[in-house]
């Protein structure tokens, strides 16, 4: 009896421990077939905006996604009373850098930053603040007037701007008012190509994709519940109405090389966390796909 008690103690708890490595297992990432695809998959960090950066990047390593697009005015970590911004003092940027270095996370993207280009000095702070963190992409709604500003910084800090689309009626909701306003400017300014705010504004992510062939500069992807006649929300990468597969196949049609983040507004705490692994799955089965 006392070597059965024993064994039906063990194995509850070799249960449990797998039930744990269940819940906290990695998903799958098959990041050489997003490589060759020249794709990286990235998260806004506003994703988990409930957290610190520091707290996020952690978050970010324990499910596999290797890049970050900061946000403005997100908490930069629990002990410190600091928020990001490009007004941060030197002690906080190299404690940040020195964390994504730790954490082999690398921050690409900084948005969605307001004020850009409003003055040249403002704005000039903003690229310089983004050169020594390493980014490349600085994501925003400027007005039309800044568009000559933006081209001498682009091409003076190799920094992109990508043009956001928050839903109707913001500046750029819709594609047609991104390729007025870029057209005879730089190909460093170009769109954040927001899937689930062009489904917010009664538009077809796919259809836009396709329209913005050639001035797309990075992706904030989502997929909804729905398109349309109801409530909308974010739901895991290939089980909305979106269509998650024609997406990729027509960013790769296009040759796109470039940073897709994960932009996930539903959900907190666990929930948040396992819905953003299942769109990290979903990313690598897609990208192993279409690798092939």
């Amino acid at each position: 009896m006392w070597n059965w008690l024993k064994y039906a103690v063990v194995m509850s708890a070799v249960g449990l421990v797998a039930a744990a490595y269940a819940q906290e297992k990695k998903p799958m990432v098959n990041y050489a077939a997003q490589e060759k695809l020249g794709w990286r998959l990235a998260s806004q960090a506003y994703t988990f905006r409930e957290m610190s950066l520091f707290e996020t990047i952690d978050t970010l390593k324990s499910i596999g996604v290797r890049y970050v697009e900061l946000f403005p005015g997100q908490k930069l970590a629990k002990d410190m009373n600091v928020n990001v911004s490009e007004s941060m003092p030197q002690e906080a940027m190299e404690a940040l850098q020195a964390k994504l270095k730790a954490a082999n996370v690398k921050a690409v993207a900084y948005g969605v930053v307001g004020g850009l280009g409003g003055d040249e000095a403002g704005t000039r702070r903003i690229f310089e603040f983004c050169k020594k963190m390493g980014i490349e992409t600085i994501t925003a709604e400027p007005p039309a007037s800044a568009f000559d500003l933006l081209d001498k910084l682009c091409a003076e800090f190799k920094i992109s701007v990508a043009l956001h689309n928050h839903p109707k009626d913001s500046p750029y909701w819709n594609p047609d008012t991104v390729l007025e306003r870029t057209k005879g400017h730089s190909k460093m300014i170009g769109s954040c190509a927001d899937t689930g705010h062009w489904a917010r504004s009664g538009l077809v992510p796919v259809d836009c994709l396709k329209k913005l062939e050639g001035r797309i500069i990075s992706l904030h992807l989502k997929d909804l519940n729905r398109l349309s006649g109801g409530e909308q929300h974010d739901v895991p990468w290939g089980t909305g109405a979106c269509d998650f597969k024609g997406m990729l196949s027509e960013i790769k049609r296009q040759g796109f090389k470039g940073v897709f983040s994960i932009e996930y507004e539903a959900g907190s705490g666990e929930e948040l966390k396992a819905n953003v692994g299942k769109c990290v799955q979903a990313f690598s089965d897609a990208a192993t796909e279409l690798a092939k």
